[in-house]
């Protein structure tokens, strides 16, 4: 498997049921959103992330605290199904796995090339409306980003496409220099 990110075997089930489902009603828009909303509050949130990662739940647990947590944003229909089963089954934890494997999963559909971006602070429309365009120059196809934060790589960005990363961050530039400086000195 050549995608941008490896997915495990049961994140990628989840996530094909979830396209086969979004396909079948015609809901891609809606479950693109919903996904985005959840994978924002589970970035946002530490709460969040302990209740998604952390085996100390029970599944009762999980289902009762995702279903209000999907209620207040405001997360509904297939997307809500898909977490609150997930909560069910106790594969809570894999969901951020299942987001990254459908959204791959529509890019191909829709024949993009799926990329990840990390960058040290959010990049701006402009920007990557830019990005896009370079990508798509260079690969040749449609690209649908998917975006990451890291505030450690000081600037620059680090893109991968498959198997292949472009990592033009300064931190890896910085340890790059401060490795050619211990060789000399």
């Amino acid at each position: 498997m050549a995608e941008t990110t490896r997915v495990s075997t049961v994140a990628e089930r989840y996530a094909n049921a979830l396209f086969e489902l979004a396909l079948d009603g015609n809901q891609f828009a809606a479950v693109e959103t919903d996904l985005a909303n959840f994978a924002s509050l589970i970035k946002d949130s530490a709460d969040l992330k302990r209740l998604v990662t952390s085996p100390v739940f029970s599944a009762e647990e999980q289902t009762r605290a995702i279903t209000s947590i999907l209620d207040r944003a405001g997360i509904g229909g297939l997307v809500a199904n898909l977490v609150k089963v997930a909560a069910g089954n106790r594969r809570l934890f894999v969901v951020p796995e299942v987001i990254t494997a459908f959204r791959q999963r529509v890019a191909r559909h829709r024949g993009e090339v799926s990329a990840e971006v990390t960058s040290a602070e959010p990049l701006s429309a402009k920007h990557l409306a830019a990005l896009k365009e370079a990508l798509k120059a260079a690969l040749g196809k449609d690209v649908a980003l998917d975006t990451n934060v890291d505030p450690g790589l000081i600037g620059g960005l680090i893109v991968k496409v498959g198997s292949r990363m472009l990592d033009g961050s300064l931190r890896t530039k910085l340890n790059s220099m401060k490795l050619a400086m211990k060789e000399v000195g």
